[in-house]
């Protein structure tokens, strides 16, 4: 799931949790913000197995079990349910190409929706039929109409549950346009280079 669908799943799980915690600022945005931050570790895909940044140690349940048993230990709700937001990121991610999820087995693990199991297993030659490798990935996501429905669904329960349990935060899903923006770029820009001579 891209970044943007991550920040409005955040922005949903922190609203509610909010009706019933009546959460500060900061700890608003500390739940929202590990919501989707560990997909920030891309800037360090370089360091990763094959450069996915999905087999780092920020893409596994690691770091969030780290958090949850702080926020418990504090018994500081918001940061408990930090710990949770990351979980729930990780969870989901499991679901398109599968994430490093215990992260010391060095194995891309979960359903995998989005790559079927031949291309999986034979990804280089796939990858080897594109300018830019990051196109495969690009197509199968943007040609998926359940990926592209869900983004949707996200962003209007977004909206509602925004209004309903959390209105003086609302300015925050102005932060959904700037992820959203990022990848059409990415996308349009992809699709040039591809059907470029």
């Amino acid at each position: 799931m891209h970044i943007n669908s991550h920040f409005a799943a955040g922005v949903i799980f922190t609203s509610i949790l909010n009706y019933f915690y009546s959460f500060s600022l900061f700890e608003y945005f500390l739940i929202l913000l590990l919501s989707f931050i560990c997909d920030f570790d891309v800037f360090f895909s370089q360091y990763a197995k094959e450069h996915n940044h999905r087999m780092l140690i920020s893409h596994s349940i690691i770091p969030s079990l780290f958090v949850i048993v702080i926020g418990i230990i504090s018994n500081w709700p918001a940061l408990l349910f930090s710990g949770i937001a990351y979980s729930t990121h990780i969870i989901i991610d499991t679901f398109d190409w599968g994430t490093n999820f215990f992260y010391f087995q060095k194995k891309q693990v979960g359903l995998k929706l989005l790559i079927s199991k031949k291309e999986f297993n034979n990804l280089p030659k796939y990858l080897t039929k594109y300018k830019k490798p990051e196109s495969f990935f690009d197509e199968k996501y943007y040609s998926s109409k359940i990926c592209l429905g869900i983004e949707v669904i996200l962003f209007v329960l977004m909206v509602i549950f925004t209004i309903i349990f959390a209105f003086q935060y609302i300015f925050f899903i102005f932060i959904y346009f700037i992820f959203l923006c990022f990848h059409l770029y990415r996308h349009f820009l992809l699709k040039r280079i591809e059907s470029s001579d």
